[in-house]
């Protein structure tokens, strides 16, 4: 197959012909499912699974529209960018954010540091409730718009990547000293960050990023809805954002 679709990259270079371009987003559909898959976990409850793929499949088709396959990268790599940039978006122009949950999301961050630096340990729900004076399932309900709201609002993401060129892609795969002693850090904090979560939350996250599974994969894995997965995973992000300070934008960058 991989013969095929470099015959179809070829074909499509030499003339850009509609019926060649049709074969190509057709060969890479799976992509814009797989990437809009893994978005649903913190969206899925406020814009429908079809719609996340419509938006990816603009996503794909500006991906094959700009490809230059002679700098070396995966078509794979560079398309996921620009279907993620497409599908974040699309959301952030349904607007259907409250400007209020962006207030709460922010107590929310405060008052779980806070309580965490109090009691030496995660703080319960029942804890956080009683801190933000409001009910056990506000909170839980706060985390889980507050997974939504993190991956919508990176700003440094959509600057980064909404545009992203296959010269961008290129250059994060080259190592600077510095940059690797970042990841280096990076890695060692998550693990440690990881570490501290429940097992359950462990499980999420390793099944969600580690064997990159959807939502509706790790509901079956697990035998739960997927609306407790969704819960469970809410929960795991703000400990790990607390945990992550500065690069928690990794946690939607996957």
């Amino acid at each position: 197959m991989a013969d095929n679709i470099q015959d179809l990259w070829q074909a499509y270079r030499s003339a850009k012909e509609p019926a060649i371009k049709e074969k190509l987003i057709l060969e890479y559909a799976p992509l814009v499912k797989l990437v809009a898959g893994r978005i649903s976990i913190h969206i899925g409850q406020y814009v429908d699974f079809d719609d996340l793929i419509s938006y990816g499949i603009f996503g794909l088709i500006d991906a094959i529209d700009k490809f230059n396959m002679d700098k070396g990268v995966k078509f794979e790599t560079y398309a996921s960018l620009r279907i993620r940039g497409e599908i974040i978006d699309n959301i952030r122009r349904l607007d259907w954010i409250p400007r209020t949950l962006r207030q709460k999301s922010k107590q929310l961050d405060k008052y779980y540091s806070n309580l965490e630096s109090e009691l030496g340990r995660e703080p319960t729900y029942e804890e956080i409730a009683e801190r933000m004076e409001t009910s056990v399932d506000e909170v839980k309900d706060l985390m889980q718009k507050s997974s939504a709201l993190s991956l919508i609002s990176l700003d440094d993401y959509i600057d980064t990547n909404k545009d992203v060129t296959v010269a961008d892609v290129v250059q994060t795969k080259a190592d600077t000293p510095d940059l690797s002693y970042e990841k280096k850090e990076v890695k060692e904090i998550l693990i440690n960050a990881i570490n501290k979560l429940t097992e359950k939350e462990k499980k999420v996250v390793t099944l969600y990023y580690f064997e990159e599974l959807t939502l509706k994969e790790i509901s079956k894995v697990m035998s739960v809805s997927e609306s407790r997965i969704s819960q469970i995973h809410s929960k795991a992000i703000v400990k790990l954002q607390n945990k992550l300070g500065k690069y928690k934008s990794i946690l939607f960058l996957n």
